[in-house]
Order: structure tokens, then sequence, then C-alpha cells
């Protein structure tokens, strides 16, 4: 009798990768599921839920990323302070022309991992965002993807 087992990665033996994304008019959307699956792990052919073998990922231009449609002006986040009536809300096109740019595509990779887990805040830490174009990680030589020219729809004309 045959027993196939499932092959599953373990901590000792991940080797992570250092990529660089430039997001100059890239659809947030389309380019935080692309950083998500990176972080996680899910583009190896030896993905393992439970462990950390996703990549680091060094973001650039994070102040230049686009919306589709209206959604600049119309799609609105919402946050509370723990106050009673403590609601407050802001739009994309506020927190991308105000102090912290790359909150808003932080936000959208951190709602597409695992909720509230230890590994997702783990996985958070290999994600590095930067407004402008250049970066501080030049020293571990990252791998740089154009993720523009991968499909016609990742960009948008502003």
């Amino acid at each position: 009798m045959l027993k196939s087992t499932t092959a599953s990665l373990k901590p000792a033996e991940v080797e992570k990768k250092w990529i660089h994304i430039d997001a100059e008019g890239v659809v947030v959307g389309r380019l935080a599921t692309f950083i998500a699956n990176r972080l996680r792990g899910k583009h190896r052919g030896d993905y393992t839920p439970h462990v950390d073998c996703g990549d680091y990922v060094v973001v650039t231009n994070v102040d230049k990323v686009v919306f589709t449609g209206k959604k600049n002006t119309d799609k609105i986040y919402y946050r509370h302070t723990g106050h009673p009536g403590g609601v407050k809300q802001t739009t994309p096109e506020k927190v991308l022309n105000g102090r912290f740019p790359e909150r808003v595509l932080e936000k959208a990779v951190e709602r597409m991992l695992p909720k509230e887990s230890p590994l997702a805040r783990k996985q958070m830490t290999h994600l590095r965002l930067f407004a402008g174009p250049a970066h501080t990680h030049e020293a571990q030589s990252p791998e740089t993807i154009d993720f523009k020219s991968a499909s016609p729809k990742n960009t948008r004309s502003v």
C-alpha cells in the first residue's frame, strides 16, 4: 500500500528573497494583491500556510498610486477612536495628499492577509513602503519586478 505525504516546509529551510516594485501609476488593489501573495509565499511551489515563507517587498513611489473610477474621492475609510461617537472618516485622496501617503497601500495589503494572527503581523514587517523614488535597502540588492507591464490593467492614466 502506498502512502503519499505532503511536503511541509520548515522555517529553517526557507530562503527569502528581496524584491523591489515601482508603484508609480499602478492600481492600488492589483498591487496590494500581488504584494500580499508575495509576503505570504503563495507564489512558491512549496508554500506552507503556517510558515513564514514569503519574500521581503520594497515598494517605492507609493504616493503616486492610483484608483480606478471615482474611488479616489468616493471611497471612505472608517476608523474609531474608542470613545462614544468616535467614528472618523477620510478619503484616499486626503490620505495620499497628507503626511503619510504610504498608509493607503499598507492598509490595503494588511486587509488581504489573514486576520489578527501573529503570522500576519510578522509578514507585515517584511513590507517596506517609501513615498519617494529612493529606498534604504540597496545593500540587499532587491530584484526589480516590472509590475506595470505584467498586464495592461495594472496601470491607469491619471
